[in-house]
């Protein structure tokens, strides 16, 4: 009985666990989308100096500067799309395992009600 609840417990730990996880990605994924969309606009742009928002301030600097910029930055954002989809797949691998034990615990349980499964 201990052993269920415990997969019980487990199962909406990673549950929950998953649902963050899928939500931070998702954040990723638009910050992704609007680097990329700078990227372009930047590369299609015939002006040689851009503004860049730092802080409470923006200043002028190059067009192919702050392109770098944002293409180091897009690189980190899809390593870590790349890792939270690793952690995505591990979770929902470990919530099918869990759910499987549950399920067999609980078709146990009514096959056999006395508790001596």
């Amino acid at each position: 009985m201990a052993n269920i609840q415990e997969s019980m417990v487990e199962f909406e730990r990673s549950r929950t666990q998953l649902m963050s996880i899928s939500s931070q990605k998702q954040q990723l994924e638009l910050q992704n989308e609007a680097l990329k969309q700078a990227i372009d606009e930047l590369k299609t742009t015939k002006e040689e100096k851009a503004y860049k928002a730092v802080g409470n301030i923006m200043i002028q600097k190059p067009t192919k500067e702050i392109a770098k910029e944002l293409d180091e930055q897009q690189d980190s954002v899809e390593l870590r799309i790349k890792t939270m989809q690793k952690q995505e797949d591990i979770l929902i691998d470990k919530l099918n395992k869990l759910k499987a034990v549950i399920e067999k615990a609980q078709h146990s349980k009514q096959t056999n009600p006395q508790g001596t499964a």
